[in-house]
């Protein structure tokens, strides 16, 4: 027996010694493909076999459609009229995940979401990458920490003391504008907002989040600015980047493939933490020599400093994750709400009605209206701005896996790919979960007929919202704001800034399109989808801006 093993030990070294770094690689790559194809065996064994768009590209499925195409909202609606409103779609590498269009399953994953369904690894080592160990990518009790902690920042008492800010920033636009009218030819000046919304929500977010004056409405050129419209000067969506981003969620090493893109995001990643940590080491010498008053004390930054210090385990926020929810609140200040507003001068160019209606209400209100005014006695503002939220979601869609298995009711049955009708779906841990924004949003069998309308009295008039919309449990039942434990922290921050601002400019200016109202908009890319003027460079909507004159 000794002599067996001693032989077959001097055996096993030789062939050790024989194996090339090709043949190691290659075992590496069968035990890979041995071990995902015996997780897929056991997801598609537990998991139901829903039906599906076919695959159409062999290595992508049906992912390439989706990334090219202009409104993943529709895409995501036909299929859910053809295969029901939970079904299958195809992805990278022979992968699938299932798509949710039904209310009642949306609501029960909301419930489960940061514990049951998480983010894809690919999408957290991203936000990691770029935004740190924040609130983005935090999950479970790390997550349910963080949020305890930046809660104060965003109550009421807190939005309320920070609304003149938004007006501050609103006043020195229309100031600029009214120099560029008084300036031209005639009584317009043709205005690229989109650029000046950007500017807008980015100081509003430095003096209300940090007491920090970035200046942009000034023309002062920053790091942060510069680097945030990088984003947008080039809007076309490349073939290799779209290959790189698809292929990443199954080998994340592709993640570390220089491009372009991915340089730009380095590159923002290290201003905006610079930035942070400049703002955060300036508060706390000016916190040390009591050069604070209460309200800076309930600012932004005040209340992570507050749990920077703070000994309590359930409100502690290390050094790092405080700098990351700064590096958060920047980038989401200046994409998310800016995205919004253009949206909105968009659409009251396009329905001269509307617009007009919109300024008679505010006119008629008088003064600009305070944070519980704005909440409470504004009816069709409201309506506008929820309106605009309804239908162009910063965030169209995204896709979150399961860690454990679930079983997901169903508001209305679906077949699976056996023919059996279903009203509750299996799934198991490994399990792609995707939820289409923007087609719960604009969906027709969720808000009627006229759910692509941009249609403000539908907010108004009794019985208007349908009660299939009604059963979204979302925020004003949209998802804009996404629902569950990880709903939009900032979201009446947002709202106020959004509906603040929009006052401003509607009373004082009109708004057209510069080539006329037939005016086509697509969908071009920043850091989030933007809209752009078709043939425009960049992300650039430029309208005609008058003065409002009676």
């Amino acid at each position: 027996m000794y002599i067996l093993l001693t032989r077959l030990y001097d055996e096993a070294r030789v062939a050790a010694r024989s194996v090339t770094v090709l043949d190691a690689a290659a075992v590496i790559v069968v035990i890979w493909a041995l071990y995902a194809t015996i997780l897929a065996a056991r997801r598609k064994f537990k998991t139901t076999s829903l039906r599906g768009p076919p695959r159409t590209n062999l290595i992508y499925g049906a992912s390439k459609d989706l990334f090219k195409s202009s409104d993943t909202g529709s895409v995501f609606e036909q299929w859910a009229k053809e295969y029901g409103l939970v079904y299958e779609i195809p992805t990278t590498l022979g992968g699938n995940k299932i798509v949710l269009c039904d209310p009642k399953a949306i609501a029960h994953y909301y419930a489960k979401e940061t514990w049951t369904y998480v983010l894809l690894p690919s999408s957290r080592r991203f936000m990691q990458r770029n935004f740190g160990n924040g609130i983005l990518a935090a999950q479970g009790e790390a997550h349910k920490r963080q949020r305890k902690s930046l809660t104060p920042a965003f109550s009421h008492a807190a939005i309320r003391n920070i609304t003149p800010i938004f007006y501050h920033s609103a006043y020195k636009a229309k100031a600029a504008w009214e120099s560029l009218i008084d300036a031209s030819s005639d009584d317009s000046a043709i205005i690229e907002v989109q650029n000046w919304m950007n500017h807008i929500s980015l100081d509003s977010i430095g003096l209300a989040g940090f007491s920090h004056d970035f200046g942009s409405l000034d023309g002062k050129s920053a790091s942060v600015t510069k680097i945030f419209d990088s984003f947008g000067s080039s809007s076309k969506r490349s073939n290799i980047n779209a290959d790189l981003l698809l292929l990443a969620q199954v080998f994340p090493i592709l993640s570390y493939v220089p491009t372009s893109r991915k340089k730009l995001l380095q590159e923002m990643q290290e201003i905006m933490e610079d930035i942070s940590n400049t703002l955060l080491e300036r508060t706390k010498d000016e916190k040390g020599k009591g050069a604070l008053d209460g309200k800076e004390e309930k600012s932004i930054i005040g209340v992570l400093i507050k749990a920077n210090d703070t000994d309590s385990a359930e409100l502690h926020l290390t050094r790092e994750e405080v700098v990351a929810q700064m590096r958060v609140l920047l980038f989401a200040g200046y994409e998310t709400t800016s995205i919004s507003l253009t949206w909105a001068l968009i659409e009251l160019a396009r329905n001269p009605g509307i617009q007009s209606k919109l300024r008679e209400e505010l006119l008629a209100f008088g003064v600009d209206p305070t944070y519980d005014q704005l909440n409470s006695t504004l009816p069709y503002l409201d309506a506008v701005v929820h309106e605009t939220l309804r239908l162009h979601p910063p965030l169209t869609d995204f896709t979150r896996v399961a860690i454990e298995d679930d079983i997901i009711p169903l508001s209305e049955p679906v077949y699976t790919k056996s023919g059996d009708l279903v009203d509750r779906i299996a799934v198991t841990s490994g399990t792609q979960i995707c939820i289409p924004t923007t087609c719960i949003n604009r969906s027709t069998a969720i808000w009627g007929p006229d759910a692509k309308g941009f249609l403000p009295g539908r907010w108004l008039e009794e019985g208007a919202i349908p009660k299939s919309a009604q059963e979204v449990q979302g925020y004003r039942h949209l998802l804009t704001f996404v629902d569950g434990p990880r709903t939009c922290l900032g979201r009446g921050f947002a709202v106020v800034e959004f509906k603040a601002v929009l006052s401003v400019l509607v009373k004082y200016f009109v708004f057209e399109f510069r080539d006329g109202p037939e005016t086509e908009v697509e969908i071009g890319r920043g850091m989030l989808p933007r809209p752009k003027v078709v043939g425009e460079d960049g992300t650039r909507i430029p309208l005609r801006v008058s003065r409002y004159d009676g």
